[in-house]
């Protein structure tokens, strides 16, 4: 992917690609004319609205409390201390690319401009997200709705000079962090307060920048899979485009042709075409069908997704056109829970099938390969613990994999009453992604390994391709050692998509 030299928001046009170029490459980010002229309108709006309505959030306290009128001389005092009382997240931080996500999101998602907040209040926003100011965010303590808001708090104390955020990796306070980097504090005027806190840009950031991910995991996947099948001397008969006509759904064809055209000029598969083998299991033999609806499943989170990075999710929203602020439900993260459930569902399953090709590998009555991959075994083990790892990995994504979104415990008193737990949803599905790379690694490495058993016999160009690939992350196992750095090597060369790349170089770009 072509990492994008600068974004600029308008609450409409934001992309995947961008919140991965701005949070994991740290491409600047601004806020666009049409943005400011938006944001302005919305404003005067509710500058209007604070003199003379009353109006959630402006002159009323929050939640239960909606019913307490505040006095226009507290206006500013409201907005610091929701914010104070708000920030109370409590365990490990987000990691860094997921607050720098939620820092871009939230800065498009006002300067849709339906919130109402001030131009410099976001344009300080992304000043800090620009000069390397990264608030520090606890990771539970959002159901969801209202949004993220405990994460959310957290975001925005810095803005006031409160709360901590990190400087070039060094922990300050949020006085410090600004003006290490030459900013200064704002003063939040009626709404600000939340405006910056109402949303879910907390789970929206978990899901894009694993959506991302996920693109590569799919590519991966049948990448892993045609190397297990020639290394396994499996059939490609099962990936016949007639086949697969038959069940025209989208991602099993797609998977299906990928693996087909890794093993095109396979002299491997070639060999054995006419062998008494009758059927391959079903690890290979449903690979596609496997695959293709992970990949589907995949679709329907990112369509939800695509659509939660330019919406807006404030409460009240201000509509400029109707002359009015409305209480609305915008905030709940229903949507974006279910996406994220389906989404770890969907990438624990292409680690099931590929541990599954793992064992075939190691296993010699079932790959026709020495033992567990070592042609010394006995004083070495070979590939035999890191299947038992890709075994962990597998066991703990089905615990994961039960859906946070199907919870509720209703909060404030009452007045929110069904919540979706999207936060929990976001957390599971960040471990599943991970869990899922590092199997993939596995089937990858332990493949590369099993089809060096079968020279000079060579495998297809993409499957060659792949091979040479590892070889430079991982070299050849003769004897035992370690193999921990390298499933982590090849687990980050998975998510950077330097894997993808390399194949596609030599085979074209895959589905």
């Amino acid at each position: 992917m072509a990492v994008t030299t600068a974004v600029s928001l308008n609450g409409d046009e934001l992309t995947f690609d961008d919140v991965w170029a701005v949070a994991v490459h740290r491409a600047p980010a601004t806020l666009s004319d049409s943005g400011r002229e938006k944001m302005n309108a919305a404003r005067a709006l509710v500058d209007r609205a604070a003199e003379t309505e009353h109006t959630y959030g402006i002159n009323t306290g929050f939640g239960r409390f909606v019913e307490k009128a505040i006095p226009p001389e507290l206006t500013e005092e409201l907005q610091l201390r929701l914010l104070r009382s708000h920030a109370c997240g409590v365990g490990e931080p987000y990691p860094d690319e997921v607050i720098r996500a939620a820092m871009l999101l939230r800065a498009n998602t006002l300067a849709k401009g339906y919130s109402g907040a001030r131009v410099k209040t976001v344009e300080l926003l992304l000043e800090c997200l620009n000069r390397g100011v990264l608030p520090v965010v606890p990771s539970r303590g959002s159901v969801g709705a209202s949004g993220d808001l405990a994460p959310l708090a957290h975001l925005a104390l810095p803005l006031v000079g409160e709360g901590k955020a990190t400087v070039e990796a060094e922990t300050l306070t949020g006085a410090q962090a600004l003006a290490r980097v030459g900013l200064e504090p704002v003063r939040l005027q009626a709404k600000e307060g939340l405006s910056l806190v109402n949303g879910t840009q907390f789970m929206a950031a978990v899901g894009a920048l694993a959506l991302t991910r996920a693109r590569r995991l799919v590519r991966t996947a049948d990448i892993a899979c045609a190397l297990s099948l020639e290394a396994l001397q499996g059939s490609r008969v099962s990936f016949m485009p007639a086949i697969h006509a038959l069940r025209p759904l989208r991602g099993q064809g797609e998977a299906a042709a990928n693996v087909l055209r890794l093993v095109e000029g396979s002299a491997i598969i070639e060999a054995h075409r006419w062998c008494d083998k009758v059927q391959d299991a079903y690890s290979l033999r449903c690979a596609p069908q496997v695959h293709g609806a992970s990949r589907d499943l995949l679709r329907y989170a990112e369509e939800t997704l695509a659509v939660e990075l330019n919406s807006a999710t404030d409460n009240p929203l201000v509509l400029v056109e109707e002359d009015e602020l409305v209480s609305n439900g915008n905030f709940h993260g229903q949507p974006v829970a279910f996406a994220l459930d389906s989404l770890a569902i969907a990438l624990a399953e292409l680690a099931s099938i590929s541990e599954r090709r793992v064992e075939r590998l190691v296993n010699p009555s079932l790959s026709g390969l020495p033992a567990f991959l070592t042609p010394d075994g006995g004083l070495n083990s070979g590939f035999m613990i890191p299947q038992y790892v890709a075994a962990a990995l597998v066991s703990e994504n089905k615990v994961l994999c039960h859906p946070a979104s199907v919870d509720s415990i209703p909060t404030s008193a009452g007045q929110e009453d069904h919540v979706p737990m999207g936060n929990a949803s976001a957390l599971k599905s960040w471990v599943v992604l991970g869990n899922v790379e590092r199997t993939l690694a596995i089937e990858l490495l332990g493949g590369a390994q099993a089809v060096e058993f079968l020279a000079p016999l060579e495998p297809g160009a993409g499957v060659r391709t792949a091979h040479g690939f590892l070889r430079t992350l991982s070299p050849t196992v003769e004897e035992d050692r370690s193999l921990a750095e390298d499933i982590e090597r090849v687990a980050e060369a998975i998510r950077s998509g330097d894997l993808v790349a390399a194949v596609e170089a030599e085979v074209g770009e895959l589905a």
